[in-house]
Order: structure tokens, then C-alpha cells, then sequence
């Protein structure tokens, strides 16, 4: 948003590490910690920017509604807003939030900013637009003063249509995975996860075109997400440096963050000629809005620009760690017990991967054996 020309006037992040960043990336903007405890929104704020876990909106349905004291960080949302209302609401979130309990939690959400008398709009956003990240996100936009679809839906690319071969293009998938899901990937990463709740982190492997398995480094990892290399090395003052990789899970992809602050400080207009009518079903689509009146499905792509980048291989400044032989072998015995459909030569790349990593192995506790 910074790179978009707007200013933070406050935050409130209550988690250690990520406070450590901002206070070094931010060093004049104040942070509260805990929301809980923000009485109101500062005076003059015009955007109110925040992310929640998604489940919040089924807590907030099974307690006291979406306003009660019960239903996690996202009432706190609509606590500061009954406040003072700010003008536009900016809002990021995983895109399973449209499927949760049937898509009523989202229809409780809607619900919540029509009542104070919101416009709103939102989309599915790949990063993939921008970065060579394959990462799907809900950005909603709610609006007292403006038209919230002239900020998500005054733009549109399609990527161009390529062949990514497995000899020429380096592949990311989910070496964690295997038998419900890969994740798979072409010249790019999948999304960028979170990680275990112990701070152990889960980096996505790339299958090189010469063969070789590896993990990327986190200053790659970094920059996958649009931020400069070492932008999270201040939480190492307060935390272990594997938690950087939950940092990293946890942000919204800089440059998509800075496409949606452009548009808010230059809207564009929305084409009412994509519009369509909202499906009965209680289904959301990947883009809607509604216009003080109605409610709409758009008909628009996840891409709302294409930026040239280089490929996956040539991306990445730092060396890979290679996957062990451990992960590699589990990889492996996982996909014999799936259902899943491989690309041709998948398998079998693998599976050299692991001889030379096995004859690595071997050679090196040779040697030791020797010293």
C-alpha cells in the first residue's frame, strides 16, 4: 500500500516476530498489539485494511453473530467500524472463505457491511499475475463514498499461452504432499504456506530441468511474495529464523497489495457488461459486488494485469537445498498410494533424484568412515 502512495497511521499485530518487521520496515508508525484493545479508529483514517482467519466467520455464526463478543478477530472489524465508520474497507482473505459452511459464512459477511450501509465488491486474485507464485486470494472492498467494483474490476490480463516442458522449465509443487494433492506448478512455486503451528517450515520443492530437486531459500522465498530479500530478518531478534517462512505464508504478495492501493487512490470503471446475474444455489463465484441494491457475479479472470518475468529458474538468486533423502523417499512412497494423475517423467525424475541423493549420502559416510 506504502508503494502505492498511501500512509499507515496505525497497526495493530499482536505476534512478536511479525511486530519485529514492522517495527523495522515502519519505525514511525505505531503499532498497539492486540486489536482487543484499540478503543477506535484514529480520526481521518479513510481506509481500514485488515485480514482474519477465515473460521471466524463460522465462529461468528454459531455465537452471537458477526457484531457478537465471541466471534474471533473479524468482529472486531465491524466493532471499530460501528465506532467511527471508515470510508473504505480493504479486506484480504483465502479464497476458501467463499465455500465455508456452504458459503454462508460469506453471506454473513456481506450481510454485515450492507447493514451499516457498505457498497461492496471482491475477487480472486492470483499472484501469479505479478510473480511467479501460484497463489489465489479473496480481496474485498467495501465502500460508504465510492463504488468499490471500479477499484477490482478495472482490469483484466490473460496469461500467454505456453508449453512449460519438464526439460526446460523448472516445476514447483508440494513435496509434503502426494496422495490428495501436489500443488503442481509450472515455472513457478504453489502458495507460499504458513507452515506448522512449532515454527517448522514447509517450502515448496522445484523440480529443475537438469533433474535436480531443491528447496528455494527464504531470501528467494521472500521475493516470490514481492518483497525485497531479508525484508523479515528483524523477527530473528525475537524468534527462531525458521518462522520467517510463516511470515513469508502469512503476507499478501506485495505488488498485488500495490495494484489494489492503486486503484483505490485511481479507480478505473467497471464494464457493467460483465455483469451477471448471482447464482440461486448459495454459491459465490470468484468475483461479485453489490451495487446499494442488487448483488451481481462478475465475469472477470483472476489476472487483472500480466507482468513479463523471467522463468522460475532464472527468478531465483540463491542456492536450493536439495531434498533430502528422507523427504524424497516419502514423496515417493506417498504417490505410489495415490489416485492422482502425474505429468509423464514425474515419477521417474523423482526417483533418479533420490539414487543420486542416496549415492551422495553413501559417499559421504564413506568418507567419514575413512577420516
Amino acid at each position: 500500500m506504502r508503494n502505492a502512495g498511501h500512509e499507515a497511521e496505525l497497526f495493530a499485530e499482536n505476534w512478536s516476530p511479525a511486530a519485529a518487521v514492522l517495527a523495522a520496515r515502519f519505525e514511525h508508525v505505531p503499532n498497539v498489539g492486540d486489536v482487543a484493545g484499540l478503543r477506535a479508529l484514529p480520526r481521518g483514517v479513510e481506509l481500514l485494511a485488515a485480514g482474519f482467519p477465515c473460521q471466524d466467520l463460522s465462529q461468528a455464526g454459531r455465537t452471537a453473530g458477526i457484531s457478537g463478543s465471541r466471534s474471533g478477530l473479524v468482529d472486531h472489524v465491524f466493532r471499530l467500524l460501528d465506532r467511527r465508520r471508515a470510508p473504505w474497507v480493504l479486506l484480504e482473505n483465502v479464497s476458501f472463505m467463499l465455500h465455508l459452511d456452504g458459503g454462508r459464512a460469506m453471506a454473513r459477511l456481506v450481510a454485515a457491511f450492507e447493514e451499516r450501509g457498505y457498497r461492496w465488491a471482491y475477487r480472486v486474485v492470483n499472484s501469479l499475475s505479478f510473480t511467479p507464485q501460484r497463489r489465489e486470494r479473496v480481496f474485498f472492498v467495501a465502500s460508504r463514498e465510492g463504488r468499490p467494483e471500479d477499484v477490482l474490476f478495472a482490469d483484466e490480463a490473460m496469461p500467454p499461452e505456453r508449453v512449460f516442458a519438464l526439460d526446460t522449465h523448472a516445476h514447483g509443487f508440494y513435496w509434503t504432499e502426494g496422495v490428495r494433492g501436489l500443488g503442481w506448478a509450472p515455472d513457478s512455486v504453489p502458495t507460499l504456506k504458513n507452515g506448522s503451528t512449532l515454527g517448522i517450515a514447509s517450502p515448496p520443492a522445484i523440480l529443475f530441468p537438469d533433474g535436480m530437486i531443491g528447496k528455494p531459500d527464504i531470501r528467494d522465498a521472500e521475493r516470490l511474495q514481492g518483497f525485497p530479500e531479508n525484508w523479515t530478518k528483524p523477527a530473528e531478534a525475537v524468534c527462531r529464523s525458521s518462522w520467517r517462512w510463516s511470515l513469508v505464508g502469512n503476507a499478501v504478495t506485495v505488488p498485488v497489495a500495490e495494484w489494489v492501493g492503486g486503484r483505490l487512490a485511481t479507480p478505473g470503471r467497471h464494464d457493467e457488461a460483465r455483469d451477471r446475474p448471482m447464482p440461486v444455489s448459495g454459491r459465490w463465484p470468484k468475483a461479485a459486488r453489490f451495487d446499494g441494491r442488487r448483488t451481481h457475479e462478475v465475469e472477470i479472470s483472476a489476472f487483472p494485469v500480466w507482468r513479463r518475468r523471467r522463468s522460475l529458474a532464472a527468478f531465483l538468486r540463491h542456492p536450493v537445498e536439495p531434498l533430502s533423502v528422507r523427504a524424497t523417499a516419502g514423496f515417493l512412497g506417498r504417490t505410489d498410494r495415490s489416485a492422482l494423475r502425474f505429468v509423464p517423467g514425474f515419477r521417474d525424475r523423482v526417483a533418479a533424484h533420490l539414487a543420486r541423493m542416496e549415492a551422495r549420502e553413501a559417499m559421504l559416510d564413506g568418507r567419514i568412515a575413512a577420516e
